[in-house]
């Protein structure tokens, strides 16, 4: 009989209930050791590669699991850490491995970035002027310990080169070339050790190919491969690509390897297969099951899939899996007991999908009678749900073309009016929105939805806070204030909350950056406003100050890309049903002399796609979300917003286009290369470029803050430019929050006098 193979790409890391979390951050405050944290995490890691055997995966992932990101493991393996860290008095390697990502009291974090087109955040590498070294095989040792503990022949996981390289920064783009000749040596003698230990499949993840590369990249790239398979021929490697349509499709196809595997969900693949076909000497790993969204699957429909990719690739080179690694959606589903019954059957974790995995193999094998139970139940579950109560309150298609996405004036104009209302002074000081939410704050948050106290004590235990963090940050003497978000768990999960057609999950946790984790709500149905859902906090907060407090949302594109949007109907509809429902709420804060609105979109170049064919009509769809949210208010109300770290140069046109009043970004870590984005274009409204990372559990120094600021004042006018730090507060402790905020309000008086006195 043909066998065809399962295989999961990567599993997720962090556990069904976040134990994976709990002892990191238990480890961090000193309440554990170093031996206890690993005891605790192997636990977790070898639970995860036990389930994935028990439900009969062939080829199970090892070396996909991370103490913190698995690109900075890759860094530590070869030897990739910045000179700052290794002069530190660090106590040991993995100190000095979380201090390079949280940084330490001697030295900054290095910059984290977006995974691609995710909410996961990566650690980049800094690859200028070193001289790799492998100091770990670190496949290897987890490979043995599958082995050993489980008796399980994984499949070790390794960032390829190319990849890798691609998203490290401190080098010049023609010395690519150069550091893959560096690298080479290293990544060889990671396959020869495994080799020697008897390891089948490698997976190297090569995501990098999903981008548009140069043809003379792609050369560099294979001439890799090539000496790769002279020096280690008897390994047999996937090359694994995912989250878009591989450009480069005939060249890689043809690349000296075992196999390809190919994301079939995200992208336009199969097209490929039909114009170009499939080497005869080569498998094919089919991406099938989505592996960055929670929906079940269609079976007849992956079926289907299947057996059209069989009309280019024999049965017997098929390997069927997810279509990345299963590290963006939650655990499992089995948790979830306090779900609407019919979403909770529709719905597919990690754990369902490799089910899902496994069942399409044995259709694959066997035939649609092989599988028939699970047939059945996919159909009844997806036709239960397009039933529902879920999809029969259909939004009105008409509304968002009956209504402007433009303001009345010009921004050039409008702000002549916002200064005047205002008041503020040069270089006005705020924070991004979030203030510490201390224990105390999650007790009483659980206590309330336990039923432990009322819902009047529940207010009022949140009043309190804002009172308390209004008369601080007044003390502090910044200029705007916040109200400091102590009634929200998450910037999406609160609105998904309280707008129609969401429904959140108890369990549903991914891992965003570190040890912290979101929950993204589901979208399941037609989006639409309710009621108000942030006038109580913002009016009350207003009404303990004379200075301004912003109003405090999350915009449509955000709230897009860090939900699991439902499937059926295009993205960009749901995208204009969010917006609509957020044109709502900043009415109604208008409406209760909330003037100064900021609409956070943090996940708007996140959600970039990789191929860059489709950029023109993601951007414009998301500018004109964002307008239509926001161009409803008076001219001398100021609009704010939020991004967080990316590589901004490739939306700069965007970020202009939303036309919001004032931009803060997330930049300390990177703040050199973002200026330099500001250097080569003009930007003509206001902006905050974060002057220190939050990030980080250290207190900045005023030097570095006014270094910061000072950088930035050397492209952009100083009353054009706002201080703020990098991103919100919610993750810091107070003292640390208090003490940076004091030295940021400190420097930013300092350069303002300094520039009062230049302008005369």
């Amino acid at each position: 009989m043909t066998t065809v193979k399962s295989s999961s790409i990567g599993y997720p890391r962090i556990g069904e209930k976040r134990e994976w979390k709990k002892a990191l951050e238990k480890f961090w405050k000193g309440a554990s050791t170093e031996a206890e944290l690993l005891a605790e995490t192997k636990a977790l890691r070898l639970d995860g590669l036990r389930k994935q055997q028990e439900k009969g995966i062939d080829l199970i992932p090892v070396g996909d699991f991370s103490l913190y990101d698995h690109v900075l493991d890759t860094s530590i393996m070869f030897g990739v850490v910045p000179e700052r860290f290794l002069t530190t008095d660090e106590e040991s390697a993995l100190e000095t491995y979380f201090a390079v990502a949280r940084g330490s009291k001697n030295a900054i974090a290095s910059e984290m970035t977006k995974w691609f087109n995710t909410n996961y955040h990566y650690i980049v590498p800094e690859l200028n002027e070193i001289t790799p070294i492998l100091k770990e095989n670190r496949p290897l040792a987890f490979y043995k310990e599958a082995k050993e503990e489980l008796g399980i022949e994984g499949k070790p996981v390794l960032l390829g080169p190319a990849t890798f390289l691609k998203l490290g920064k401190g080098y010049a783009e023609e010395d690519f070339s150069i550091l893959l000749k560096k690298f080479l040596p290293l990544y060889i003698q990671v396959l020869q050790e495994l080799q020697e230990a008897g390891v089948q499949w490698v997976q190297v993840d090569e995501p990098i190919f999903g981008k548009s590369l140069t043809k003379e990249d792609i050369s560099l790239i294979r001439q890799v491969y090539v000496a790769i398979n002279e020096a280690v021929p008897g390994i047999k490697l996937i090359l694994q690509t995912y989250f878009e349509t591989v450009d480069c499709y005939e060249e890689l196809v043809n690349f000296p390897v075992a196999a390809i595997g190919l994301d079939f969900v995200h992208g336009d693949t199969l097209p490929l297969l039909s114009q170009y076909g499939f080497p005869e000497n080569k498998v094919l790993a089919a991406g099938v099951i989505d592996g960055r969204n929670v929906w079940r699957a269609d079976l007849e429909k992956k079926l289907g899939l299947l057996e059209a990719i069989q009309l280019y690739v024999d049965k017997e080179r098929i390997i069927v899996q997810p279509s990345c690694s299963l590290q963006h959606v939650p655990v499992t589903k089995r948790s979830e007991e306090t779900l609407n019954p019919i979403l909770q059957d529709a719905l597919s974790f990690a754990d369902e999908k490799l089910e899902e995995v496994v069942a399409l193999v044995k259709g694959l094998q066997g035939g649609e009678e092989q599988i028939a139970t699970e047939l059945k139940a996919s159909k009844q579950s997806i036709d239960n749900l397009n039933s529902s109560k879920y999809r029969q309150s259909p939004v009105s298609e008409n509304g968002a073309e009956q209504l402007s996405a433009n303001r009345s004036l010009p921004f050039s104009e409008r702000i002549i009016e916002q200064r005047e209302v205002l008041q503020l002074p040069l270089l006005p000081t705020t924070t991004i929105g979030s203030l510490p939410q201390t224990a105390e704050v999650r007790q009483q948050r659980s206590k309330w939805r336990k039923g432990d106290i009322t819902g009047g004590e529940y207010e009022q235990f949140i009043q309190h806070e804002i009172k308390k963090w209004i008369e601080i940050q007044e003390e502090i003497g910044l200029d705007v204030l916040v109200h400091g978000e102590f009634e929200r768990t998450d910037m999406v999960e609160y609105f998904g909350e309280k707008l129609n057609g969401f429904e959140v999950t108890k369990f549903g946790w991914v891992q965003s950056y570190g040890s912290r984790c979101v929950k993204p709500p589901l979208i399941c149905g037609d989006v639409s406003f309710d009621k108000p859902m942030t006038i109580k906090e913002s009016v009350y907060a207003q009404s303990l100050t004379e200075k301004k407090v912003k109003g405090m949302l999350t915009g449509p594109v955000t709230i897009l890309n860090w939900s699991f949007v439902r499937d059926g109907i295009p993205r960009f509809d749901v995208l204009n049903q969010i917006a609509l429902a957020l044109r709502h709420e900043i009415e109604e804060l208008e409406k209760n002399n909330i003037t100064v609105i900021q609409v956070d979109e943090p996940a708007l170049r996140e959600g970039l796609p990789l191929s860059r064919d489709k950029w023109e009509d993601y951007l414009h769809a998301a500018v004109y979300s964002f307008k239509l949210a926001t161009a409803s208010v008076q001219n001398s109300t100021q609009i704010h917003t939020h991004m967080c770290y990316s590589d901004f140069k490739d939306i700069f046109d965007a970020i202009s286009g939303l036309d919001a009043d004032v931009i803060s970004i997330e930049t300390s870590r990177s703040h050199g290369d973002l200026i330099s984005t500001f250097e080569a274009n003009t930007y003509d409204k206001e902006i905050g470029l974060g002057v220190y990372d939050i990030h980080s559990p250290r207190v900045p120094s005023k030097e570095e803050i006014k270094g910061n600021i000072d950088r930035a004042l050397k492209t952009i006018p100083a009353n054009q430019f706002w201080i703020n730090p990098d991103c919100g507060l919610k993750t810091r402790q107070e003292p640390e929050t208090i003490a940076a905020l004091q030295l940021m309000v400190e420097a930013a008086k300092e350069v303002r006098e300094e520039q009062l006195v230049k302008q005369g």
